[in-house]
């Protein structure tokens, strides 16, 4: 078979080229990784050895092993493994995070120019130090992390159970070839060809160094092989110990990291750690870490949990889909348990019960250790918050029997106050006569809070909590109230606003003479109802005085008993071109506004079909539509409208 040449993705090459040239900090955490691939692939194939033990005869002892040859300039990560055929070469060491998207590409190259605007700044030195090379797990780009020493790299590999080998190359430069290759035995060979500058890594020393501090805990033996010389022999560099079976006074804060960097690949300090036993009906031990970044697949459309099962210290999969829930995927690290059964297929996995009991006592040993963080330090469980509330708030209306732990996690920002603030603390805070909670859901807080919604709300102190995940539109409907009180958006009709804050008789006299007011205003108004209801017709459910706008002439709020206008929106967006349209909303009026109080006096003095009227109409709804960010139903007639009425010369 002749050799093949293949061209890497263009944004491929040139994230290799960033990963390559920007990242200077750190460099030998290339091997950390190589060695946690080959660790990953003895894992792979002792479960694949369970139902097929012919794969490992004659080799059942699995191993690393780093090879220097200072003459040809090389160092070589091995593993007797589970290998790669000729398909595996170019579809896992030819795409890098398998999406390879110009927008990956980017995203990394902002990343890379961001840290270093940090550098030339001179901020935050205890932060920024480890910023560089933070960009590699960050992303997931593992094994390209060796074209940081590396002028070239060579893969010899031999798939378990196959008898063919291939030898995968490339300079990291935008090409890679595959060709036939000859290699003893299954595994893989990552032979890397040390650029002049980093020839440190020729040095046992030095591997022995970077192995104690970054794979210490791996538990399979990584050995540095001897030269022969002087009867030096092949030496074992690590404890080749599971760290999780291990007591917790024994493991140190730098080990818990290592370990985490090891089963996320990802650079950042793991935000909580959490390492328990459990025996019962079913034992298990779990040692899992909540990162302090967002992992990049964090809403991939698959939302996989990413930690990993063992039984009795065998890996079984990192892709268990009743381990973990998938709003817990944020979660790195494993489960190892003694309970279940090794001789049981992946598939078979999701419907064991011990397995249930397991993902249960995860979710709320998780769950019981965040409200924990969450009331002795909240400026830091804010962080976590940011990062990962709204995969969290997934679990309301996937997992109702964890829906009172998940609300109680909550946390929201809101009309008056400052920072997060948790549903407890919003129900303590509620106005006298106040029985629902308010809330209102949008693209961001800023625009929001400018919203007329909130007028009559802002006028009277109510506070509004504001919600921008696209997940709160979904959760809301299925809970409906915490504690009792109703959920409620403020951008309905009938917000009964005139009964909250009546607490003093004063107060009471002073709001019963606004409702009296209010009430006058608005039955004053009813000649403008109308002729604006005949002029709108079907394109508003309603027209209605408002007793919530202080300063805008008007606004658009949802139906009470339809769907919410933002959920309504987003369901939208996934039908076939051509379906039905939104349903009509009603158009809410201010009657104090002087622009409505002109409108309404050349309504009492018209005879109701008055052209100006109705333009003047459709002029304010289009209005309301465009504060809520809508697009203009008709942009001609839109423009016909307002010319007819500044030609008018209308005042008001």
């Amino acid at each position: 078979m002749a050799q093949e040449k293949f061209t890497f993705q263009a944004e491929v090459s040139k994230l290799l080229d960033i990963v390559a040239h920007s990242l200077y900090s750190q460099k030998e955490i290339f091997l950390r990784e190589l060695i946690s691939n080959a660790s990953d692939a003895c894992d792979k194939l002792r479960y694949a050895a369970l139902t097929e033990p012919k794969l490992i005869d004659g080799d059942s002892e699995f191993r690393v092993t780093l090879s220097i040859d200072k003459k040809a300039k090389t160092l070589t990560v091995s593993d007797n493994g589970t290998g790669m055929g000729h398909d595996d070469l170019t579809d896992l060491l030819g795409t890098i995070a398998r999406s390879g998207t110009q927008a990956f590409a980017e995203q990394i190259a902002a990343e890379a120019e961001a840290t270093k605007d940090k550098k030339g700044k001179g901020k935050g030195k205890g932060k920024d130090k480890d910023a560089d090379m933070s960009l590699i797990g960050q992303f997931g780009v593992g094994f390209y992390s060796a074209f940081m020493v590396a002028d070239k790299v060579d893969v010899r590999t031999r798939k378990a159970g196959e008898d063919k080998a291939w030898l995968w190359s490339s300079d990291g430069r935008g090409e890679f070839t595959i060709d036939e290759a000859e290699r003893d035995g299954r595994g893989t060979d990552v032979i890397i060809h040390l650029s002049k500058k980093e020839e440190e890594y020729l040095e046992p020393l030095r591997l022995e160094t970077i192995v104690k501090q970054h794979s210490d805990h791996i538990s399979i033996p990584i050995v540095l092989k001897g030269s022969g010389e002087d009867g030096e022999e092949d030496r074992t560099l690590n404890t080749a110990s599971a760290l999780w079976t291990r007591p917790k006074k024994d493991i140190s804060a730098e080990q818990y990291k290592e370990f985490y960097s090891h089963v996320s690949h990802a650079f950042d300090e793991p935000w909580l750690t959490l390492h328990n036993s459990v025996e019962g009906m079913v034992s298990y031990t779990s040692l899992l870490f909540i990162p302090s970044a967002q992992p990049f697949d964090l809403f991939h459309p698959d939302r996989k949990a990413q930690v990993k099962l063992y039984v009795k210290r065998v890996f079984i999969t990192d892709d268990c889909e009743g381990l973990m829930p998938p709003y817990l995927r944020f979660m790195r690290g494993i489960v190892d348990s003694e309970d279940l059964p090794l001789n049981i297929s992946r598939e078979m996995f999701q419907h064991n019960p011990l397995l249930a009991k397991i993902r249960s006592g995860l979710a709320k040993r998780i769950m019981g250790e965040l409200k924990k963080k969450a009331e002795k330090k909240p400026d830091e469980y804010a962080e976590f918050w940011e990062n990962f509330g709204s995969v969290l708030k997934e679990g309301l209306y996937e997992e109702p029997e964890n829906r009172e732990r998940i609300l109680a996690l909550t946390r929201f920002k809101s009309t008056t106050q400052e920072g997060l603030s948790s549903l407890e603390d919003y129900v303590s805070r509620m106005k006298t006569g106040q029985d629902v909670i308010y809330y209102m859901t949008g693209d961001s807080v800023e625009a929001m809070q400018a919203s007329a919604h909130l007028e009559g709300f802002k006028s009277k102190g109510v506070e509004v909590l504001l919600m921008t995940d696209p997940v709160d539109d979904f959760w809301i409907p299925s809970v409906g109230e915490y504690e009792g009180k109703e959920f409620k958006s403020a951008t309905r009709a009938g917000a009964d606003l005139d009964k909250i804050g009546k607490d003093g008789k004063k107060d009471k006299k002073k709001d019963d003479a606004k409702d009296t007011d209010k009430s006058k205003a608005a039955g004053e108004i009813e000649p403008l109802l109308a002729q604006f209801k005949v002029a709108l017709g079907d394109a508003v459910k309603d027209v209605r005085a408002s007793e919530r706008l202080t300063e805008s002439p008007v606004c658009l709020v949802t139906g009470e008993g339809d769907m919410d206008a933002r959920l309504e929106k987003m369901l939208k967006q996934n039908r076939p071109a051509g379906g039905p349209d939104l349903t009509p909303r009603v158009l809410e009026i201010n009657p104090g506004h002087a622009l409505i109080k002109g409108l309404n006096a050349r309504a009492k003095t018209g005879d109701g079909q008055d052209s100006l009227i109705a333009d003047a109409a459709y002029l304010l709804l289009d209005q309301a539509r465009i504060i809520e960010g809508e697009p203009v139903g008709d942009p001609q007639a839109f423009s016909r409208r307002l010319s007819a009425v500044m030609e008018s010369g209308l005042k008001v």
